[in-house]
């Protein structure tokens, strides 16, 4: 073909259907199923962000917009800040700290209640390569969370990235199964809520 000629054109029939991006776990699993069949790749799909000034509302409506439960915090992309889900939108935590400093619940923003970088768990790449679903499970078990970090290295670089994120809800959903946890206390406050 000439390099200035126009592609040929033609009409669309009616029921033409628009591409649907496909969720790649949609498939079922078993406790023997490779971890990575369980885990959302980053490098293949976007992760779901959000900014560390976002109210809490925005958060939410943009975790709903998505489809999501959870959302990377980042103030300067791509470097990773810590992450929210839909637990830290309401309870305890935030009703306290509209008591404490005297706000609105509208006037909280995700830095207020966010799980920061420090205090995240992340598992190797490597490690989910060669591990199976019931390792994610013990995993997610062990730590108390509904999300699990995966993290690898950044090709030509000595720095870390998250690669990717395993969820508790789409673990379930691929296996037809609820998965049984047991809270863990990550804070004193933790503590003594499960304590009263």
């Amino acid at each position: 073909m000439h390099p200035d000629s126009p592609l040929p054109t033609h009409r669309l029939p009616p029921a033409t259907l628009i591409a649907q991006s496909r969720d790649a776990q949609n498939h079922p699993v078993t406790f023997e199923s490779a971890a990575v069949e369980v885990m959302t790749d980053l490098t293949s799909v976007k992760a779901a962000t959000t900014s560390p000034s976002t109210s809490l509302r925005q958060a939410e409506q943009t975790m709903i917009y998505l489809g999501v439960r959870m959302l990377f915090v980042v103030g300067a992309m791509p470097v990773i800040e810590g992450l929210i889900d839909v637990n830290d939108l309401h309870g305890e935590r935030q009703m306290r700290l509209v008591q404490q400093r005297n706000l609105r619940y509208d006037e909280l923003r995700v830095a207020d209640v966010m799980t920061e970088l420090s205090m995240l768990d992340a598992v190797d790449y490597d490690a989910m390569k060669t591990a199976t679903v019931s390792n994610v499970i013990a995993t997610l078990r062990r730590h108390g969370r509904a999300h699990l970090l995966v993290a690898d290295a950044v090709p030509g670089q000595s720095a870390r990235r998250v690669r990717g994120v395993v969820s508790r809800t789409q673990v379930e959903r691929q296996l037809g199964m609820p998965i049984p946890m047991t809270e863990v206390a990550a804070t004193l406050y933790d503590v003594v809520k499960m304590l009263a």
